[in-house]
């Protein structure tokens, strides 16, 4: 049997006409995700989730991007910037916030929450020890997933965002620590390291992970005596490696800790607490026998209260004195830089 095609497209097989397949292309429509990034109005946080290069990566692997309008005036960011990279500025607060994902660096306050449209998810620094128990009764009755940039971690289990905040904290710490010495802000009237002829400062770490380790090398580099506590031997073994014979190292025991104390004219809490639950290392009594003027800086005030004496501050108001000695207690140190 012959068969032929007509300019239909159809078979023709003898006197019967047979249809011709046509193989047509099926399109899945691919749902695109809107990715809100809200700006801090509270005048003591710096940092932004998303630098423009990141919104340029994002843009071009399909997600809607949403920047409030200002939100990287504190990074020295423009609006501009941010729209030639792909963003979409936006004026109005509560549009931001009705995006599937919303950022932000600090935890969303009362009224963000309350924009939030529900079934959702955000990402920010939770502060999860400095919050009550109504404001995660209230994300859970929106239905909103909360993710905490201090807890992700990636396929090595290693949290990347944590480590780099943790270095520059531990190293601004020291920094910090060095201009609340000064007569500037009616410290000892000491400079921090070693003089010649004059006995170097004294400065107790009590953490020996990435924050404690930076802090530690910061300290020694300027030339003071540094001693670190901690009670995992691993961190401790890994910091003495990284610094050599320059520090001394001590697991935590209560009297050796009280009698360093004594004679420190620095102190860096940077313990960090796995299930942030308030676990003091350093009392009230212990913080009473140090030397007037000596200064407390408490990077870990946020990731499990380690020193008795302190409570949150901020940037505005970053110093309380009690029992004599000075008291840094800022959590987010890293957005100094």
């Amino acid at each position: 049997m012959v068969s032929s095609s007509d300019k239909s497209g159809a078979f023709i097989s003898g006197s019967v006409m047979m249809p011709q397949e046509e193989m047509l292309e099926i399109k899945r429509e691919k749902k695109t995700y809107k990715i809100g990034v809200l700006s801090d109005t509270s005048g003591i946080e710096h940092r932004i989730p998303l630098a423009p290069l990141a919104i340029e990566q994002l843009v071009s692997q399909g997600f809607e991007v949403y920047v409030e309008q200002g939100a990287g005036a504190g990074a020295n960011f423009t609006d501009r910037q941010f729209a030639e990279y792909g963003a979409n500025i936006i004026t109005e607060k509560s549009e931001v916030a009705k995006c599937y994902i919303v950022l932000k660096v600090l935890p969303l306050d009362s009224e963000e929450i309350e924009l939030l449209k529900g079934n959702q998810i955000i990402i920010t620094s939770l502060h999860s020890n400095c919050q009550d128990k109504e404001y995660f009764t209230t994300l859970i009755k929106k239905k909103v997933t909360a993710l905490a940039f201090d807890t992700m971690q990636d396929n090595h289990g290693v949290n990347p965002i944590m480590r780099s905040m943790s270095e520059i904290a531990g190293r601004s710490s020291i920094l910090i620590a060095s201009e609340y010495l000064s007569n500037v802000h009616r410290g000892k009237g000491e400079m921090l390291g070693g003089l010649t002829g004059v006995s170097p400062t004294e400065v107790i770490i009590v953490g020996a992970g990435t924050a404690g380790t930076y802090a530690a090398q910061t300290a020694v580099s300027l030339g003071a005596l540094v001693k670190v506590f901690d009670n995992s031997i691993s961190n401790l073994d890994n910091l003495q490696q990284k610094l050599g014979a320059k520090v001394y190292t001590s697991t935590i025991h209560s009297k050796v800790l009280t009698n360093a104390l004594k004679s420190a004219d620095v102190v860096i809490g940077a313990l960090r607490i796995r299930d942030k639950r308030p676990k003091i290392i350093i009392t009230e009594d212990m913080v009473k026998q140090m030397k007037k003027n000596s200064v407390i800086i408490d990077i870990s005030i946020d990731q499990g209260w380690i020193i008795e004496t302190g409570k949150p501050t901020n940037h505005k108001n970053p110093v309380f004195t009690k029992h004599g000695v000075i008291h840094y207690c800022v959590p987010n140190i890293a957005s100094r830089v």
